[in-house]
């Protein structure tokens, strides 16, 4: 759950995003939408593997900031780079020790739950089963246990959008055969149901979060689930050619059991005018973000 430090929104003299990317640009331009100063730092400005990293952020920080941090390897997949998500955090760490902020907010993951079938929560435990979300628990640690600032969380579950930058499994996959013209290949026949969230409302909840400097936590999660089958379908209603959308043998069990909803109480909770774009609203706004239809 989050705790509004302010209750009345109010936006900081500069917000400081940190990997202003997919999810961070969103953060940033919803920012930049309600009149807001944004710094945007990438890789283009600073390595945080080098050494000097962390004097250099800590440079472009002031005491009155928010600072929204995003940057990361990820997905994470392996030992090498668990650590190098770890020492990119441990510069951020140094930088903030060097040069406090009034306010962070780190940008993780869902991953760091672990699966069960009823719908998660913000109350329920930290228990990552694979290394992704090991490294995202990881760094939400470091910023609490280690800057003595305050900090919020948000945990967002799958994510799509137009600018989204990867390729994997889903939406945003499904949206770019079919405009090729493509066939889609579901794994089995697409049955597992997850939650899909679209950029931009986790944009608005980054800056809703910045505005009110919320700590705590709170999950990006619609509350609803849909099979990958349907958002085939939906992705497929769009393009005016015939795509198949074709199933396939597993070869290995479902991930997450097939099912991972999520209760999105909290979200309302804390932002009570605050509104999900619904799947089938979300793909139709993505199409036309992308073919200008």
């Amino acid at each position: 759950m989050l705790n509004h430090r302010l209750e009345t929104p109010t936006l900081p003299p500069c917000t400081v995003v940190l990997g202003a990317g997919f999810v961070g640009g969103a953060g940033a331009d919803a920012i930049e939408a309600a009149g807001g100063r944004v710094e945007r730092i990438g890789r283009a400005q600073v390595d945080l593997l080098s050494d000097d990293a962390s004097e250099f952020l800590a440079e472009q920080l002031r005491a009155d900031d928010v600072l929204v941090v995003v940057s990361a390897e990820a997905p994470c997949k392996n030992g090498e780079m668990l650590e190098r998500n770890i020492t990119m955090m441990n510069t951020v760490v140094a930088a903030l020790k060097k040069q406090p902020v009034a306010h962070v907010l780190y940008v993780s993951s869902d991953a760091v739950y672990k699966d069960k079938m009823a719908p998660l929560s913000e109350d329920d435990c930290a228990e990552p089963g694979a290394l992704h979300g090991v490294m995202h628990l990881a760094r939400e640690r470091m910023l609490l246990d280690e800057t003595g600032l305050p900090v919020g969380i948000l945990r967002p579950t799958l994510v799509y959008g137009a600018s989204d930058p990867h390729n994997g499994y889903g939406p945003n996959r499904f949206r770019r055969l079919a405009l090729e013209g493509k066939d889609i290949t579901l794994f089995g026949e697409g049955e597992e149901k997850r939650d899909h969230v679209l950029v931009d409302d986790l944009g608005e909840l980054i800056k809703r979060m910045v505005m009110h400097r919320s700590t705590g936590i709170l999950n990006g999660a619609t509350g609803e689930v849909h099979s990958f089958r349907e958002v085939a379908e939906m992705v497929v209603s769009h393009v005016p050619l015939r795509i198949m959308i074709k199933g396939t043998e597993r070869s290995g069990p479902m991930p997450h059991n097939g099912y991972r909803p999520f209760n999105p109480s909290a979200t309302f909770h804390a932002f009570p005018d605050f509104r999900y774009t619904p799947l089938a609203e979300g793909l139709a706004k993505v199409h036309r973000q992308v073919t200008g239809g």
